[in-house]
């Protein structure tokens, strides 16, 4: 790709002559990169090795990570960059991604697209990130690769009217950053041609690369790549990328850019996990010799250490790379968690499972039993958050401690309980069919058996399966980005009017303005069959998961035509009437208004109860709790919340005892348009509960001191009017997502009408006065049990008596018992346990059910002496032409259809029977 756009202008530029570097081509990877000093070779890995790991830098100090980063803010801030603190790494401000993988995605589209200024330009970012797609490499390239990672950006946006910097000050500042404040000789800061792509955008972009690590990429976004192509931007950002691990793992030069992140960490684990401390130099030495090897398994690691000698090593270096790979995840896992994720199978929570399972799959390579994984994993995650307290933003790993430890509890026993059940399906999988990827990736999915145990599996069976080594680095691609943009299935504007409606500018929202107004007037913009644009509106649109107004617009003439949905289509409310207005009414005209009253009051109630709800939820099951999707209807609230368990009962009366002392502390609420920045700085990204808005400004909804949220629609002014909250249904609808159904303001008296017709049914089937239900129904159980009780001695009676007529009258056909039974009372529990009682002593059984169904089952025993009961299935078909079904050799189900008798099918069953067996009936 570079070599396509080498006349990009930004690849010539004044720096480079400025400060004498020349241009080169890597005798390697012919690929172009620029140096003061001559060189053949471009001093980037798998062209060179890691010569930074045995070279000495007289002027490099040896900084930890915290100081590497406070080093590249400080410099940048020093000139004249604002400082910006770090977003999330659930990217919860865009609809297009899950995670944050880049610095510049907290810019991306708002910033980029002109829609907002930054709050510094230029500015600087030390942003931790996650990345899944090299998910297989980490461990393997020594801390090259990680999943979560701090990036250091600066950025400059470059407007048509306003220009802040580019290329010449881009790479000056990595020149002095490198060379004055890290003291790296300038003859080794070397700058490597490439091209960057990522977030609908591209752009040159240079690699600066220091004996054999590459630093940093400065990247030149000058282009939006659209349908394929490049279309030049009207603001040209700067977009750099400075590793801050690999900045510190140089200037101290460990062994690993793990020692050099997790310091006195690295022993502790060796010390949980039972691995051997290996010696330092020949780590190190090992390391060296590895980094130009594309070493990304077991395999390969063994056929590399046994060509540079260093076979006897084999077993301490896997041990060692397993281990950290459980560091790098462990970090990353508790990123992902104390930023709010809930495990599932979908989403973001998906990624989150992935590196769970990723972290258990390591325990098994080291060879742990499933038994020892709780253990081992819970203790290892609390070193992990005990080592980054008070460090950066990882503090809050341990404001977040109880929930990332219970999480980890829960899905480890829920991986290890699916386990063997998991593995016996694997294993009929295997004896079916070949298993490929495709295959490897629906077990994951479906069972969470990673690839290495289905080949494990597959050994003991004598088949060899192939498995990917970026087996996880495929599945995650498959899920960093989601499928669908919005988070409502709400009624969009039919599709044909979108260009007429576009022509508008936009309506003002007198719902927004006094959401207790419930008439006004307006002036007709546009009209089209049934559809009508005023310049201002009551009528609330659908959107957020809230209903629209219904009503009537009123024509001069008094003729009143009903409102039945209103639509937002950008910033234009258009409203459908119940029949063509064209010839009604004209542009211009001032017509009349009202909603139903009655009803929006309701939604209003209902909506700002959804927020209340939110909050306490969040406060009782914990931080982590985040919209999934709601509804506001007139008959009740929806809010869906990720949560990992289902709720207990305590935790619901908790919620909504909480809910309603908010309701009786009569809190104003508060209205406001903010700029993005700021209102994400005031309240973070926890505002974009109903989704992510790309807006210059956002309209504020507050609870204060209790909920604050990026919301469209209308509201009580104070949580006194929801009246009460009364929490009806509570149910989990998928994996990680909880729903909460409840009902609000005068739904109560209804609702509670509704639980007195049940009282007063269940009463007269009862025959108990009201008051007495209780009593009543206790009364009824202990009959029931007692009832249950004596039935169950009956039916061990009659189940001997019935054994032992059957087994008096029993056939023998080749030395085969085989019985009819005949259910003629209907009791099919009886009759199950009768069936199981003959097939567990090799009878064969036929029997007809009260539905009219014809069983035939055996024990596998028969089965191997040629007693195939699906051959029978065939041989009954050809018999009789009503007769369908099917099953297993063992056991099969057939529907009879018309037949004359059974005593007649069980005498064809026996014959069948006697000739695949070849012999006479006895």
């Amino acid at each position: 790709m570079i070599n396509d756009r080498m006349d990009e202008p930004e690849f010539l530029n004044n720096f480079l002559k400025k400060y004498n570097y020349s241009p080169y081509r890597c005798r390697v990877c012919g690929e172009r990169f620029w140096s003061i000093v001559p060189r053949e070779v471009c001093p980037d890995r798998p062209c060179s090795k890691y010569e930074f790991l045995l070279k000495k830098y007289p002027r490099v100090p040896k900084l930890t990570l915290e100081e590497a980063r406070n080093k590249f803010i400080n410099f940048f801030k020093k000139n004249d960059h604002g400082y910006m603190d770090p977003y999330p790494v659930l990217a919860r401000w865009r609809n297009d991604l899950y995670l944050t993988i880049a610095s510049i995605i907290v810019f991306q589209p708002a910033v980029t697209e002109g829609i907002v200024d930054p709050p510094y330009n230029p500015l600087v970012i030390v942003q931790p990130c996650i990345r899944l797609e090299d998910i297989d490499n980490v461990g393997y390239t020594f801390g090259r690769h990680l999943t979560s990672f701090e990036m250091g950006g600066h950025h400059a946006f470059n407007k048509p009217n306003k220009h802040v910097y580019w290329v010449d000050e881009t790479l000056e500042y990595a020149y002095k950053f490198f060379s004055k404040e890290l003291g790296i000789p300038e003859e080794d800061i070397v700058f490597k041609d490439s091209w960057w792509e990522g977030g609908g955008n591209a752009g040159p972009a240079y690699e600066v690369v220091v004996d054999g690590l590459e630093l940093a990429t400065l990247v030149f976004m000058k282009y939006k790549v659209v349908n394929g192509k490049y279309v030049p931007m009207d603001i040209k950002v700067v977009d750099t990328g400075y590793g801050i691990e690999r900045i510190a793992w140089f200037t101290q030069r460990t062994p690993t850019a793990f020692h050099s992140i997790y310091g006195s960490l690295v022993d502790e684990y060796m010390d949980i996990l039972s691995i051997e401390k290996p010696d330092y130099d020949v780590l190190k030495k090992i390391v060296y010799y590895l980094s130009d090897k594309d070493v990304a398994s077991s395999e390969e690691l063994s056929k590399y250490l046994s060509e540079l000698g260093f076979s006897e090593y084999y077993d301490q270096m896997i041990k060692s790379i397993h281990l950290y790979t459980l560091l790098d995840h462990m970090k990353t896992l508790a990123l992902m968690l104390s930023d709010g994720i809930v495990p599932s199978n979908t989403g973001e929570g998906y990624l989150a499972r992935l590196v769970i399972r990723r972290i258990l799959r390591t325990l098994y390579r080291l060879g742990f039993k499933v038994n020892e994984y709780r253990d081992i994993v819970l203790e290892l995650m609390n070193r992990m958050i005990r080592y980054w307290i008070g460090k950066y933003v990882y503090g809050k790993f341990i404001n977040n401690r109880e929930y990332i430890l219970d999480v980890l509890d829960y899905e480890v026993k829920k991986y290890t309980d699916t386990l063997s059940k998991g593995i016996r399906i694997v294993g009929k999988i295997i004896k079916k069919k070949s298993v490929g990827l495709d295959d490897l990736i629906r077990i994951y999915d479906s069972h969470g058996i990673p690839p290495e145990i289905v080949r494990d599996e597959a050994r003991k069976y004598g088949v060899d399966i192939e498995v990917p080594k970026d087996f996880y680095a495929i599945v995650a691609k498959k899920h960093v980005q989601p499928e669908k943009l919005s988070k409502y299935k709400e009624e969009f504007l039919p599709r044909e009017l979108v260009d007429w409606v576009a022509r508008f500018s936009a309506t003002r929202r007198l719902f927004h303005e006094d959401p207790y107004m419930y008439e006004f007037k307006g002036r007709v913009l546009g009209v089209k069959d049934r559809y009508i644009i005023l310049d201002q509106t009551v009528f609330y649109p659908k959107s957020g998961g809230q209903d629209n107004d219904v009503g009537v617009i009123v024509l001069p003439n008094g003729e009143e035509l009903r409102v039945v949905n209103v639509y937002k289509y950008g910033d234009v409310i258009v409203h459908e009437l119940d029949h063509p207005v064209e010839n009604k009414v004209k542009p211009h005209t001032i017509v009349k208004g009202v909603i139903d009253w009655r009803r929006r009051y309701r939604l209003m109630r209902h909506h700002t109860a959804t927020h209340i709800i939110l909050g306490a939820a969040r406060r009782v099951l914990g931080d982590h709790v985040w919209q999934a999707g709601a509804e506001k209807t007139i008959e009740k609230g929806r809010l869906d919340i990720t949560h990992y368990k289902n709720l207990s009962p305590d935790e619901v009366r908790e919620i909504e005892e909480l809910a309603n002392k908010i309701v009786d502390d009569r809190i104003e609420l508060k209205f406001k348009y903010m700029n993005k920045f700021d209102a994400e700085k005031k309240y973070g990204t926890r505002i974009y509960q109903g989704g992510a808005i790309v807006s210059k400004e956002l309209r504020i909804v507050e609870i204060p001191g209790w909920d604050a949220e990026a919301c469209f629609g209308t509201h009580l002014t104070n949580t006194g009017e929801v009246g009460g909250i009364k929490i009806v249904n509570v149910e989990k609808i998928q994996d990680g997502v909880i729903r909460l159904e409840y009902i609000a303001g005068t739904r109560l008296p209804e609702y509670s009408r509704e639980l007195e017709s049940v009282v007063e049914e269940a009463s007269r089937e009862l025959g108990v006065k009201a008051k007495q239900l209780i009593p009543g129904i206790r009364k009824y159980k202990r009959e029931l049990n007692s009832y249950r009780e004596l039935l169950e001695n009956y039916r061990r009676e009659f189940k001997q008596l019935v054994i032992k007529d059957i087994e008096s009258s029993k056939d023998i056909i080749c030395g085969n018992n085989i019985v009819l039974l005949v259910n003629s009372i209907g009791d099919e529990k009886l009759y199950r346990d009768i069936i199981n009682y003959f097939v567990k002593k090799s009878y064969i059984v036929v029997y007809y059910s009260t539905r009219g169904l014809l069983e035939l089952a055996t024990s596998k025993e028969v089965v191997g002496k040629g007693v195939n009961l699906l051959n029978i299935v065939e041989k009954m078909k050809a018999m009789y032409s009503s007769v369908k079904g099917g099953g297993k050799p063992d056991h099969v189900t057939l529907r009879l259809g018309r037949i004359d008798s059974i005593e007649k099918v069980y005498s064809d069953i026996k014959s069948i029977i006697s000739e695949m067996l070849d012999c006479v009936k006895k």
